[in-house]
């Protein structure tokens, strides 16, 4: 599928409004418009309940206000997965942004790629007026990188993910700068990108193909810094102390997942999702 172009969007001022350090979390910036469509999103109808009670654990609202996220902007979402983050991105940029969505290859080699994917697109096809604008490009490291043309997007999110690159499954680590530099490569100078995923407190003792689910914040930021970008901000909003992180599967023992199936159930259920950072980072400008 032809990726359009897209007209540039102006976004320095913004950009020059971002702290160049690591901030804690401001109170809130979303312009009254973002405001609304985000409200509108998260409360829609075409969330489930089970997505909505995520919300406790995930605050879409707040991690996207932290990042920068406005509703006129052009989005890059990489790997949404079956679309939880997707349901709220869509439909509050549908009326004045645009948001590609950067899925698996329907030809990957790992099931929950495909599973994922069919998942995303039956997701799309049920309620076509709220998706029916989404452009869907691919991410197949280390070959297929090209998730929107070159310096297009104002702002790349992605959820989760960044643990996936250190794998086994993708290069152990070989990948990871890869992906970093292809998200790089799709903002606009003065773009933001936004990471968030589960939190190894220690990088000295982090396991280096985070086969736990886990990756600290000083590797991701490494990673980030090694292909040009500025850390600009780091927020504690998803931390959870209850979190022990000693799992016998891993991030994935834990709620939503539940790995382990009804046993211990009740004891991981009151743990709740993984202690997650938030990571803000910036494109430069010069």
């Amino acid at each position: 599928m032809a990726i359009p172009e897209k007209r540039p969007v102006n976004v320095a001022a913004t950009s020059l409004a971002i702290l160049l350090a690591v901030v804690a979390l401001p109170a809130s910036a979303l312009d009254k418009k973002t405001e609304a469509a985000l409200d509108a999103a998260i409360a829609g109808e075409h969330r489930s309940a089970e997505n909505k009670a995520r919300d406790a654990f995930r605050q879409p609202k707040q991690v996207l206000d932290f990042i920068g996220f406005r509703s006129n902007m052009d989005v890059l979402e990489v790997w949404p997965g079956s679309g939880w983050y997707t349901q709220i991105l869509a439909p509050a940029l549908k009326d004045e942004g645009t948001l590609y969505a950067a899925q698996f290859d329907p030809n990957g080699r790992y099931g929950y790629q495909r599973r994922n994917y069919g998942k995303f697109l039956t997701m799309l096809g049920e309620t076509p007026d709220i998706y029916r604008d989404i452009v869907i490009t691919q991410l197949a490291l280390p070959y297929q990188l090209q998730m929107a043309p070159p310096e297009s997007v104002d702002l790349v999110v992605t959820f989760r993910n960044v643990h996936n690159w250190f794998s086994d499954m993708y290069g152990s680590g070989a990948y990871a700068r890869i992906a970093f530099q292809a998200m790089y490569d799709a903002l606009r100078p003065g773009g933001v990108l936004g990471i968030v995923d589960h939190r190894w407190p220690d990088p000295e003792t982090e396991d280096p193909l985070a086969g736990n689910g886990y990756i600290s914040t000083e590797r991701t930021i490494a990673m980030a810094e090694a292909v040009g970008f500025r850390v600009t901000g780091e927020s504690d909003m998803l931390a959870n102390p209850k979190d022990t992180r000693d799992h016998p599967q891993g991030v994935w023992t834990l709620p939503p997942g539940y790995a382990l199936g009804d046993e211990n159930r009740e004891k991981y259920q009151a743990i709740g999702e993984s202690d997650r950072f938030v990571l803000k980072f910036l494109k430069p400008i010069e």
